[in-house]
């Protein structure tokens, strides 16, 4: 274990014997952990009501109290602590029966140090194992409740808190934000995370949809209701029962279909294209748009009672551009999916391939962030995302300038040589050092100084 991180380390050495304890002190502080001394298990039990400690090393047989009475009060004021019991080869018995109440291991007198020093190294290292263990299922248990929702900035932490909180009610949600940023994803991680998860979730993009077609797919049909229905049809909302529907780019949906809509949420039932009967439907909606509804509804073009119905709770997913330090972590992660999925060996980004992706607006977001980097792992003849795989991006002059680079309308094989031969020159000629920063090999820069004319 690490020095620095053993002086976090408190150890309470209980023994009747001061001179036995000093040397252990001594000792103990030498390996790098902090002490404090106990003279007795009357003294141990008061210091552990005081104050906390990582461990404690306790001589089994004390005049004042035994180390089996000290034992028993330590755990009962802190069952977490780890106690080590020191006893002679007589008492192993006793030792045993100690384990029993919730000590943690045993040494026999005269101690062996080495012995004492491996010992506690292992129960630290074990205790450090079972929190790291617990952390990981604890981030595990998160990751599938965000439902593969990656962030860690303030604002991607707040969006996912009130997940959290509305996961479990039936009020209704309106998720707004860019195209690419996410919205099905946390639509779907409100619906596998409430009562309603075990039932049907339906997805449908009102915006890909026509009037007619769209109030058909929503809520059913007829035979015959309209040319073309040759036979009856159960809508989305139907599938939907007890469980939840997503109506994404609602913001593109009739007003006439809204209407409808909305006598769906104040009714609890839908009416089938061409049918006088009415269906009690339990569905619970979940609605996403990348336009501001609200403003939509000042303009007329949606119906400002739907608008209030659809947002009990808004949930607004900010754009990649303000939420840039989740780039690498995404990158990262999409480099792994893909490399595994087309079976190539790609490593990681180069510092500058990083550093462009940073500070690209990301128009797009994280769809377009996904798209970039399966594109650069399929395209990359090296084992790490190099600045030139990233060139077919549309960089804004300040990407431009981060990367020492005006592309202008300079092409593509003339941005690679520039950049190769600027490299070369800063590298001082160093061909390894120039492959090592650009993120190709030196068979392929060799490769390029051939064509370029530079042997």
């Amino acid at each position: 274990m690490n020095r620095s991180v053993n002086r976090t380390k408190k150890i309470l050495v209980v023994d009747d014997d001061m001179a036995h304890a000093k040397m252990l002190e001594t000792l103990i502080n030498d390996w790098g952990y902090k002490t404090e001394l106990a003279g007795d298990g009357t003294i141990a039990v008061d210091r552990v009501k005081e104050q906390a400690f990582d461990m404690v090393l306790m001589d089994m047989k004390m005049v004042k109290m035994s180390g089996m009475e000290a034992l028993q009060r330590i755990k009962a004021l802190n069952p977490s602590v780890p106690v080590i019991i020191m006893t002679a080869y007589s008492s192993v018995q006793t030792a045993v029966n100690a384990l029993k109440i919730g000590a943690y291991d045993y040494l026999t007198k005269p101690l062996d140090f080495d012995k004492l020093k491996l010992t506690i190294e292992r129960i630290f290292e074990s205790i450090y194992l079972k929190s790291e263990n617990k952390d990981l299922k604890s981030r595990l248990k998160a990751q599938a409740f965000t439902h593969d929702i990656i962030g860690d900035t303030p604002a991607m932490k707040a969006l996912l808190d009130t997940i959290k909180m509305v996961a479990p009610t039936d009020a209704s949600v309106l998720v707004s934000g860019e195209s690419g940023t996410g919205k099905e994803l946390v639509a779907a991680a409100i619906h596998y995370n409430s009562l309603r998860k075990d039932n049907t979730f339906v997805r449908i993009n009102c915006a890909a949809i026509t009037e007619t077609l769209l109030e058909s797919e929503l809520f059913g049909h007829e035979k015959g209701a309209f040319t073309g229905a040759d036979k009856a049809r159960k809508g989305k909302f139907l599938f939907a029962h007890n469980g939840s529907i997503l109506l994404d780019e609602i913001g593109e949906m009739s007003l006439f279909v809204q209407a409808k809509l909305l006598r769906v949420i104040q009714e609890k039932e839908i009416t089938p294209v061409g049918s006088d009967k009415s269906i009690v439907t339990d569905v619970r909606i979940i609605a996403a748009s990348n336009k501001d509804l609200k403003k939509r509804s000042e303009q007329g073009l949606f119906r400002q009672d739907l608008y209030y119905r659809l947002n009990v709770v808004n949930i607004q997913i900010p754009p990649l551009r303000e939420r840039r330090e989740d780039i690498p972590t995404l990158a990262t992660l999409f480099l792994e999916e893909f490399s595994k999925k087309n079976r190539r060996g790609i490593k990681g980004f180069t510092p500058d391939a990083m550093d462009v992706m940073i500070r690209y607006e990301w128009e797009g977001n994280v769809r377009e962030l996904k798209n970039c980097v399966e594109r650069s792992v399929v395209l990359s003849q090296s084992d790490y995302i190099s600045r030139m795989d990233l060139e077919f991006l549309e960089m804004d002059d300040t990407a431009q300038q981060s990367i020492g680079i005006d592309v202008g309308n300079t092409s593509l094989s003339k941005i690679e040589q520039k950049a190769i031969l600027e490299t070369l020159a800063a590298s001082e000629g160093n061909k390894s050092e120039t492959a090592r920063r650009l993120g190709i090999t030196r068979k392929t820069l060799l490769k390029k100084l051939k064509q370029y004319g530079k042997h």
